[in-house]
C-alpha cells in the first residue's frame, strides 16, 4: 500500500485502500499498523486534521480494529 507523509510529531505517514476500506498508519518509531473498515470519509478526515496524532488517538483507535504490520525496529536494528 502507497503511504504519503505527513505532519506530525508521532505519524510518519498514512495510506488508505478504498476497495478495501483499510487505513494503513506508520508511526515515527518504526511501527506500521492497519486499521479494519475505515470509511474514506475518515481517512480524508485525518489527511485534512490540524493534528494527525490526535484525531488517529480521538476518532481512529477507539472506534476500529487494528492489526499490527510491523512492530517498532530493536534498538540494534537502528544502527
Amino acid at each position: 500500500m502507497q503511504r504519503e507523509p505527513v505532519q506530525s510529531s508521532s505519524v510518519g505517514s498514512i495510506g488508505y485502500d478504498a476497495r478495501k476500506h483499510l487505513l494503513e498508519v506508520e508511526f515515527r518509531n518504526g511501527g506500521v499498523y492497519r486499521y479494519l473498515d475505515v470509511p474514506e470519509a475518515e481517512y480524508q478526515a485525518l489527511r485534512d486534521a490540524d493534528s494527525v496524532g490526535r484525531h488517529l488517538n480521538q476518532e481512529i483507535k477507539p472506534f476500529y480494529s487494528v492489526i499490527k504490520v510491523r512492530s517498532r525496529p530493536r534498538k540494534a536494528d537502528q544502527a
